[in-house]
């Protein structure tokens, strides 16, 4: 028995454009209701959201039975962590501020067993190996690993096509929002100028046949940016959906008794 079919992974390589949400709540009860909307996949922030290996595992597992495919973006790419979280079984990862080739290749290396890379071989007691009830995992993990590097500063858009061009790396994910800062427009992701720079640089991973990530969440520019080629479109994010609806609901009650 082999290691479970990516769905993430191989829908991407196949074009297809496939829309998320951003799950930063840090719970997995809110997981779980995010898993019945029907999105392509959700993304499990452990960067900026208050998760640790644990609540990260949780949200893993309430996510897994659903049409929606867990994606996990880590703190950095240390590669204990990137051990860690493929043991959890985490199959689909998102690692920031990557600005190199290099940097690329060892993330490739860190998530790969030997002689491939260097991932620590611990399947026997991990969760990812079904506690060793997948005889084959070993043999059949690294062929089922989805890895897509964040770049969102001058120095990774300057390296861009280099780490275009590093076997392994799935896919590219611009990052607006730190993007804009690095490029003295902070707090203003939508300006001209980056916005110009996001939507180029989603042509040049989409032309060098990788998957094109961005998190936008205005309705103009979700559709600039798939019309730019975004594949792997982030289009909302749970923490500012919920803290939205309940402002507004209680704006609502309390136009309503001033009435």
């Amino acid at each position: 028995m082999p290691a479970p079919r990516n769905t993430l992974k191989h829908r991407l390589a196949a074009k297809e454009v496939l829309h998320g949400c951003w799950i930063g709540l840090a719970d997995p009860y809110l997981a779980q209701i995010s898993a019945t909307a029907g999105f392509d996949w959700l993304l499990i922030d452990g960067e900026h959201a208050p998760n640790d290996l644990r609540s990260l595992m949780a949200q893993l597992a309430v996510i897994e039975p659903s049409a929606s495919a867990p994606v996990v973006r880590l703190p950095d790419g240390d590669p204990a962590k990137i051990k860690q979280v493929l043991d959890i079984g985490a199959q689909s990862l998102l690692i920031p501020m990557v600005e190199s080739a290099e940097q690329a290749r060892e993330l490739v290396r860190a998530t790969r067993y030997a002689p491939e890379g260097f991932r620590g071989v611990g399947a026997a007691l991990a969760r990812a190996s079904r506690f060793s009830a997948i005889p084959d995992y070993l043999t059949t993990a690294n062929a089922e690993i989805c890895l897509i590097v964040q770049v969102e500063t001058r120095a990774g858009m300057a390296a861009l096509d280099e780490i275009l061009g590093v076997e392994g790396v799935d896919g590219v994910f611009i990052g607006p929002a730190d993007l804009a800062a690095d490029m003295g427009y902070l707090g203003r992701s939508g300006a001209p100028e980056v916005k110009a720079a996001v939507l180029g640089a989603l042509g040049r991973i989409r032309a060098a046949g990788k998957a094109a990530g961005v998190l936008v969440t205005e309705p103009d520019y979700i559709e600039e940016a798939r019309a730019a080629g975004a594949t792997f479109l982030g289009v909302g994010i749970d923490v500012t959906i919920f803290a939205g609806a309940m402002r507004r609901l209680a704006a609502e009650m309390a136009a309503r008794r001033g009435a």
